[in-house]
């Protein structure tokens, strides 16, 4: 019952990229083998500077040097587009806090935009089936930590993300010459606080398992309540965000909403079109609840990032990502600091890599008893062969093998020092496209 589920959701997920893809409103289709450079000048963004393969999740940048995985199209004067990353995978982590799991981490992102008066205006959905394909509290992530599962501290394991992942609209429109504005809201959005979130890193996209340092940079990427303003020219960017900085309750299919009492600023900087460079911090008001469930604790956020791509010949990408993140809760300070890369070759042969170190108290490892600091660490490493895409669906079969490192003091709790993990899964994601901009 729950493996025909699993193929259920892929199979309408894949189906809805197919519906766009099959329409007349889309480009005709690119060879898997090719990674097409793809004009973007019909999409409505005449008045803005940035060039739209930059445009990541909520309104934070990627390098102009990036492969957008999509499908696109026009329908009148609407421009729409269509994402997806779909694993179905079988992971293993062992040691005594491990546990194993099949199952199925994915999301679906359509975008609809259109020239708006002197601006553009931008409508953005992104749905996941996960509460419904990963089963309890999560899938099998030795050392993460985040959020809370039948009244405990989830630890060890990823919890799955909502239903609604995004619903918000933006405007952006020119001030005067190459400075622009824009405004960006909505009841499920990601305010500008840290890097581009992991699911749509191109570093991190072919990895099924989310960073452990994930609430260190990025876990605001779902936040039920967010408004952004900023302005940016060609290559710089300024914004600032008041938000619901509260996590997300167990019930994954509701809206959890709250007051915008939690805010944010971020600088980002492109020197050149390889390079994305940010720096962000914030206060997210009763953002983790307390060990008794109670309001909260209030959490205060800093991180700093660089994205790098490259191409690797004519139809390949290699793209890193290293970061650091400082998170205050209750007077105590922890560290956390991450460096993933993935190379594709020929737009087949996908091999990543991520390796973290990060403190974690008791309280994120749901200790108890001890008010310690613990450094911990994890090491992953994978392939994906992508195989010949159909309908612009490109199919891939991967696995990966991880290791976690706890201090001593944690031998005992979790097993030994090393504890090691693997996985294996099928993934369906669109063919990528190298983008530039038309004006």
């Amino acid at each position: 019952m729950y493996t025909r589920g699993v193929v259920s959701i892929v199979t309408v997920f894949t189906v809805v990229v197919l519906g766009l893809n099959a329409s007349n409103a889309v480009a005709q289709a690119t060879p898997a083998h090719d990674m097409a450079h793809m004009d973007m000048g019909q999409k409505p963004a005449a008045a803005a500077a940035a060039t739209p393969s930059r445009e990541a999740s909520g309104t934070s940048w990627l390098p102009d040097m990036s492969p957008m995985y999509a499908v696109h199209g026009t329908v009148g004067p609407w421009y729409l587009m269509a994402h997806e990353n779909v694993f179905v995978q079988y992971l293993s982590e062992r040691g005594a806090r491990g546990h194993q799991q099949f199952g199925s981490i994915n999301w679906l992102m359509g975008m609809a935009a259109r020239k708006a008066g002197s601006g553009r205006v931008t409508f953005t959905g992104m749905l996941g089936a996960e509460p419904w394909t990963i089963r309890g509290c999560g899938y099998p992530d030795l050392l993460a930590s985040g959020e809370r599962c039948g009244g405990e501290k989830i630890h060890d394991q990823q919890h799955p993300h909502d239903l609604f992942m995004e619903l918000a609209v933006q405007y952006e429109a020119p001030l005067k010459k190459s400075l622009h504005w824009q405004v960006y809201g909505g009841p499920v959005g990601e305010p500008a606080l840290g890097p581009v979130a992991f699911p749509h890193r191109v570093s991190a996209m072919p990895n099924p398992l989310a960073p452990l340092t994930h609430h260190w940079f990025d876990a605001t990427h779902i936040s039920f309540g967010v408004v952004t303003a900023g302005v940016y020219g060609r290559r710089w960017k300024a914004e600032g965000s008041v938000f619901n900085g509260r996590e997300p309750d167990e019930d994954r299919k509701d809206f959890d909403f709250g007051a915008l009492d939690s805010f944010s600023g971020r600088l980002s900087f492109l020197p050149t079109p390889s390079l994305s460079l940010q720096v962000s911090s914030g206060k997210l008001t009763e953002a983790e609840p307390d060990e008794h469930g109670g309001a909260g604790l209030d959490v205060s956020r800093m991180t700093a990032s660089v994205i790098y791509h490259a191409m690797a010949g004519t139809a390949g990408i290699w793209a890193t990502t290293v970061a650091w993140g400082r998170n205050e809760e209750s007077g105590v300070a922890t560290n956390a600091l991450l460096a993933e890369s993935s190379l594709t070759r020929n737009d087949r042969d996908t091999w990543f890599g991520r390796f973290e170190v990060v403190n974690k108290t008791a309280h994120d490892l749901d200790i108890s008893e001890s008010d310690d600091k613990f450094m911990v660490a994890k090491l992953q490493g994978g392939y994906t062969r992508y195989l010949r895409a159909r309908h612009r669906i490109q199919p891939g079969l991967g696995a990966g093998l991880s290791a976690g490192f706890v201090p001593e003091s944690l031998r005992d709790l979790y097993g030994g020092r090393v504890n090691p993990g693997f996985g294996v899964y099928v993934t369906f994601r669109p063919v990528g496209m190298m983008m530039h901009a038309g004006h």
